[in-house]
């Protein structure tokens, strides 16, 4: 892989306006899975595309999640275009298992990634013939006659500004920095946000010997088990996905009370929303419901504040933390590398579908896709119709 410091390892070039830049014909920002997917589906169809990722390595990303986390989707509809994982893998791949295939996916398709390259902003060119980018990043300015944004929905981690933040005594993390618990041991611990990546680090902290786990939920989860009588959830996603939403949904909770009954009495109450009806990814459990059922997870309600020895829950109650991580999700940060308006939402995600053409020539969007079949399946799927796209666009441009 190419890094940042040999961007520019033969001389700058120069456009019209005079500044210094590295040319490439598609820039694909971001080398997760959505960007790899749209540089390999590229080339396959003899489009040579430049990747810029920040990380120093490929799966840098994945690489600093928690240490027990595997995929929750089948090693069969979780690879990359063009190159099925190996079914020496598991059905559900560990997380340095999946930083491993995606770096032997770039180095077996023969991918250009340029590793230790941070974007800081995408505007269009000017001066020349044809429609142009320009692509701002801490190790110069490239100029690119397509960009794809494969940034991630996950890139900047939010952490509410709770009352009585500064004073809290403890420690307070966001989920993505949290890694296992063994240092916890002995310790209280709260988490805040019953997603999955939640549900999975609380399961592990009481693993690992917290003396008092709690988790804070605003929302009752829908729970489903990853493998329900020998079916991947998100083979069963597939089946029920052809059926009307509403209908999809009743059987969804049909099969959500047959693997874990009433949790009322725990403290999780009925679901507060509906996978299918509202496009909602529900918590994939491994773990999470045993563990509150034996009273190694207990639930509270939504946080109101912090304390200087712990929290403050919104039916009043406080109890004494000396840990609290945040589980409570992510921006897309997209409007930091786009300002540019009629791309974005309110929220900052892209108001065009992943893999089609917005309204800027040459700008587009991947692996910004809500889906219940799986993140890794759709940006496979995906890719393949933005190559196409793209490979239309360049023709266009230079007939």
């Amino acid at each position: 892989m190419a890094r940042a410091e040999d961007i520019n390892k033969d001389g700058p070039k120069a456009h019209a306006n005079g500044v210094a830049h590295t040319a490439a014909q598609v820039l694909v920002i971001g080398a997760g899975a959505a960007g790899l997917s749209a540089a390999g589906a590229l080339k396959k169809i003899g489009l040579h595309s430049t990747v810029l990722e920040q990380d120093p390595a490929i799966g840098g990303t994945w690489a600093r999640r928690y240490d027990r986390l595997h995929l929750h989707t089948i090693r069969q509809l979780s690879g990359l275009p063009y190159m099925p994982i190996s079914r020496r893998y598991p059905r559900y791949l560990a997380r340095d298992q999946y930083v491993r295939y995606m770096q032997h996916y770039a180095k077996r398709l023969g991918l250009r990634v340029v590793t230790g390259c941070t974007v800081t902003s995408v505007k269009p060119g000017s001066g020349t013939a044809n429609p142009t980018w320009l692509v701002e990043t801490d190790h110069g300015t490239w100029q690119s006659d397509v960009v794809v944004l494969a940034t991630g929905q996950y890139r900047v981690p939010r952490v509410p500004d709770w009352p009585g933040r500064e004073t809290f005594g403890g420690q307070l993390v966001h989920s993505s920095d949290y890694r296992n618990g063994r240092s916890w041991v002995g310790k209280r611990a709260l988490v805040v946000g019953v997603g999955n990546s939640g549900a999975e680090i609380a399961t592990d902290l009481a693993d690992a010997g917290a003396s008092f786990v709690g988790m804070s939920i605003r929302t009752p989860p829908f729970l489903t088990r990853r493998d329900t009588l020998g079916m991947p959830v998100q083979l069963m996603s597939f089946a029920l996905g052809y059926l009307p939403r509403g209908v999809a949904d009743k059987l969804a909770r049909a099969v959500m009370r047959l693997a874990f009954g009433d949790m009322s009495g725990y403290g999780i109450n009925a679901p507060g929303y509906s996978p299918y009806s509202d496009q909602r990814v529900p918590v994939i459990d491994v773990g999470f419901a045993k563990a509150v059922k034996q009273g190694r997870v207990t639930i509270f309600p939504d946080l109101a504040g912090l304390t200087p020895t712990g929290v403050r829950f919104k039916d009043g109650r406080e109890e004494p933390f000396d840990l609290v991580v945040a589980a409570t999700g992510f921006s897309s940060g997209l409007e930091g590398l786009l300002p540019l308006p009629g791309l974005l939402t309110d929220e900052g995600y892209p108001l065009y579908p992943s893999g089609e053409p917005t309204s800027l020539p040459g700008l587009y969007f991947a692996g910004f896709t809500h889906s219940l079949r799986g993140h890794l399946f759709e940006a496979n799927r995906t890719s393949r119709r933005l190559a196409a796209h793209i490979a239309s666009y360049l023709k266009s441009v230079t007939d």
